[in-house]
């Protein structure tokens, strides 16, 4: 742990890239990727992170800004920072118990931590480990009882908002899971893991870790009636069998008297659909670019959502988020807060909550740091004067 944590301190890591090499180190390449990688071609894994280049700050110059104020209030909670951990599922295969370690790093930072209905770990457990705000993701896997089972253990544990994502009817494309024989490796059957297993011979550190911590886990929130919690293998067949539509929304509106998050919206049409059903807030998501590949970067259709909805509901943002810079020019186009997966998934699979910590003060330092030169005394200030955009991002 200590040489882990170590390994994640400057001036070996400055900044989420650095990260990002340090977990390609540690990880098996099958792992690595399944973090890293997209749907087919990955242009909008790589076009969510372009985008950011594309709007460029206006500073205003001759201005002191001794302090920044970060922090903001999501749902009305108060945050320390508007960065949330995006709900990001498997994550003990990345490092033992790691949804705990990252909902502690969150809550240790004073920012909210979302966690995946495909974790590794109870609910409860990593409630229990985070002291924070948790909100938990929603996907429909093992049936509309199992998902009322999880929503209810969801509540009892203190959740404090529910996510439900809308853009998986399917797993998308992802080439690199294929390639890398993850099917294969996840069959049991040692005659097809044979040609992708050296990949995972060659990380005994991390092997010696996971094999100490259970080895392959199941998904202990997605529990079947009669079954008890779902195989790791059944994923992709139970989310093709848990679409969840706009009447999905109701009854699980009844289940949840608590705020509710539409996470996967892309147009201005869903995103007033979003408001009618009486969401609370939305995320303008493409789900990292592992969905359908080739749809619009999310910061180019964020003026657009922003424009539908005005202000009856707080809109978030995720995809491509790797600086503070980015989540400057998120808020001016008119987000409350950003998401982040990889950024800080990067950080727990190269050293556990150690990583996942250091991701978040990179993130704050440079959120700091870009205020300070944009003259800038606080997030709350930040509008569309302090950025250019395309035009033809503005069309209403």
């Amino acid at each position: 742990m200590n040489r882990l944590s170590q390994s994640v301190e400057p001036p070996r890591v400055l900044n989420i890239e650095d990260l990002r090499r340090a977990a390609k180190r540690r990880l098996p390449r099958v792992v690595f990727d399944y973090i890293d990688g997209g749907a087919e071609d990955e242009s909008t894994l790589r076009a969510n992170c372009r985008a950011f280049e594309t709007v460029t700050l206006r500073p205003r110059c001759a201005v002191a800004t001794p302090v920044c104020d970060l922090r903001t209030t999501v749902l009305g909670t108060e945050v320390t920072m508007p960065l949330i951990l995006a709900p990001v599922g498997s994550c003990r295969l990345m490092y033992p118990r790691g949804e705990e370690a990252a909902a502690r790093a969150a809550g240790e930072a004073g920012i909210i931590c979302a966690l995946s209905t495909l974790s590794g770990c109870r609910l409860e457990d990593v409630a229990a480990a985070s002291g924070g705000p948790m909100w938990y993701q929603l996907y429909l896997v093992g049936g509309r009882d199992c998902a009322l089972g999880g929503i209810e253990r969801a509540r009892n544990a203190g959740f404090s908002a529910l996510i439900v994502t809308i853009d998986t009817p399917v797993a998308g494309f992802r080439e690199r899971d294929l390639r890398n024989g993850a099917k294969e490796l996840l069959s049991g059957n040692l005659g097809a893991m044979l040609p992708f297993v050296n990949q995972i011979l060659v990380r005994p550190r991390w092997l010696v870790a996971f094999l100490a911590d259970g080895g392959l886990m199941k998904f202990e929130n997605v529990v079947i009636p009669g079954k008890g919690p779902m195989f790791y293998a059944d994923v992709t067949a139970a989310l093709e069998q848990s679409v969840v539509t706009w009447e999905d929304l109701k009854w699980i509106r009844q289940a949840w008297n608590r705020p509710i998050v539409i996470k996967g919206i892309h147009t201005a049409e869903d995103a007033r659909r979003a408001v009618d059903i009486g969401a609370d807030a939305l995320v303008v998501s493409n789900h990292g670019g592992r969905q359908l590949d080739g749809v619009a970067p999310t910061l180019c259709v964020l003026p657009e959502v922003v424009s539908a909805v005005g202000d009856r509901i707080e809109v978030l943002l995720d995809g491509g988020v790797r600086r503070g810079g980015d989540i400057v020019k998120a808020l001016c186009l008119g987000a409350r807060a950003v998401l982040v997966g990889r950024a800080y998934a990067y950080g727990l699979g190269a050293a556990g909550g150690a990583g996942v910590a250091r991701a978040i003060d990179i993130l704050r330092a440079d959120l700091v740091r870009t205020l300070k030169l944009l003259g800038c005394a606080s997030v709350a200030e930040l509008d569309r004067s302090y950025v250019d955009v395309p035009a033809d991002w503005l069309k209403e």
